[in-house]
């Protein structure tokens, strides 16, 4: 019986450096996934973007490929997906390029999926009557349209197994659905039809499951004192054509994969869990059957597909005001009364300036504001007081940032913890979810 093994070594711009190339090494695989893209990391690549040209991918990418390069010679039918090239997947695939040809692997072939940017198109599409309607609120997108930084469709894998069909060795696409890194690597391998929904469904699951990288394999995990998250080992996805597949993670390796481990990342990020909604298919997480089978190894069967609906998701990005978030260390008797007293300074400083920010929020992390009403402490003895303000005038921010410096030497006894200066004032950028037709969306691939 074939089998495809897909291992993910990245589950968001930030993640283990040493993943990817320890899961390469170890864990016998076809492909190896790279996942980096979260809403918010749109936004930052598209301001990288404007402001250098070449810029607007995941950067750690090349320093990951970087490390790759010694094992894609020893294992020639290695290949890389990866959604990295964010905002300017050619920009990433030049970097790329060069990589490969000084390691002296002038032969691979990088792919290039684009066109889930739809913001150079943004205006022609509203003329042509795709509403973009924010699906939380109803509101139309009119009320930011001169405030808007990104707007990026979520494509499937029909791109990928395109670009794979075409003799690509890495592909590296822009905005795609986080589980269509997988499930496209396994309808190329096994010829899957694009109306067979229990296989799509199949390796959706797969690709979902796997998408977080270490969370399937006992990051998060309530019973994480049971195993060694030091050395946690990644996820592997050893897919069958049938869309059976074996979850697992690289020998010796640390971490655990087990229910608990599958299950909980199975429930990650679900609204209807009767409708998964992807590009490719609508999986039906009810269906999933999970059962150990072997020391951190679970099989997964019986997942059940209906059609895609005929949109995409869009994900928006847009500005909207600035805000400041500042810390204080708060030592001694009374250490929480005496933080939110420090909280009160600092807004009647404020007042006394005319300055008044149009949200703020006080936390006493040590004294159970992570879980109000969970965890009851009585007189903490040091806490961490952080004050968070947002508002649309940036200087409003900028006023509230130099009030923290002062509490040091004129606040209760007790203050301490400065070291990092005035909290800097950040740009916020908000998330507008909608939705547009399929069909006026046109993904594209090309080879280098």
């Amino acid at each position: 019986m074939k089998h495809v093994r897909i291992g993910n070594g990245c589950g968001f711009w930030g993640d283990n450096l040493d993943a990817p190339r320890e899961l390469a090494e170890h864990g016998r695989l076809d492909y190896l996934t790279l996942e980096y893209l979260a809403e918010l990391t749109m936004s930052i690549l598209a301001l990288q973007k404007q402001r250098h040209p070449e810029a607007g991918y995941a950067s750690d990418f090349l320093d990951v490929l970087q490390q790759l390069v010694s094992i894609l010679k020893c294992q020639p039918q290695l290949k890389i997906i990866t959604n990295a090239g964010g905002m300017n997947p050619y920009g990433c695939a030049v970097r790329a390029r060069a990589i490969l040809d000084q390691a002296g692997l002038m032969k691979r072939r990088i792919a290039i999926v684009h066109g889930d940017d739809l913001l150079p198109h943004l205006d022609e599409l509203l003329a042509q009557g795709h509403a973009f309607t924010n699906l939380d609120t109803g509101e139309p997108l009119s009320t930011i349209r001169e405030r808007i930084v990104s707007v990026n469709a979520y494509l499937g894998c029909q791109p990928i197994v395109t670009a794979l069909q075409q003799g690509a060795d890495i592909v590296i696409t822009g905005r795609v659905a986080d589980a269509s890194l997988t499930l496209g690597p396994a309808v190329y391998e096994f010829g899957w039809h694009w109306d067979d929904w229990d296989r799509l469904a199949a390796g959706t699951v797969a690709g979902h499951l796997i998408e977080c990288g270490a969370q399937a394999t006992g990051g998060l995990w309530c019973h994480w004192q049971e195993t060694d998250l030091a050395l946690v080992g990644y996820p592997i996805a050893d897919i069958e054509d049938s869309g059976a597949f074996l979850l697992t993670k690289p020998p010796g390796s640390g971490g655990a994969v087990n229910r608990e481990t599958v299950a909980e990342q199975l429930l990650y990020e679900v609204g209807d869990p009767a409708a998964y909604l992807t590009p490719d298919v609508v999986a039906d997480f009810t269906s999933v059957q999970l059962s150990e089978c072997g020391r951190d190894e679970v099989r997964i069967t019986g997942v059940r597909g209906q059609p895609a609906t005929d949109s995409y998701k869009v994900s928006i990005a847009y500005r909207d005001g600035w805000t400041a978030s500042g810390t204080l260390v708060i030592a001694g008797p009374e250490a929480a009364p005496k933080a939110r007293r420090c909280s009160e300074f600092i807004f009647e400083r404020l007042r006394r300036a005319g300055v008044s920010p149009a949200h703020r929020h006080t936390e006493c992390l040590g004294a159970g504001d992570s879980v109000p009403g969970v965890l009851p402490i009585v007189d903490a003895p040091e806490v961490v007081l952080r004050v968070t303000v947002r508002d649309t005038d940036r200087a409003v921010v900028e006023r509230f940032a130099k009030e923290f410096a002062p509490l040091v030497t004129s606040g209760p006894p007790g203050v301490t913890g400065y070291t990092t200066g005035r909290p800097p004032v950040r740009e916020v950028f908000a998330y507008w979810p909608a939705l547009v037709d399929k069909n006026a969306v046109a993904a594209q691939v090309h080879i280098q």
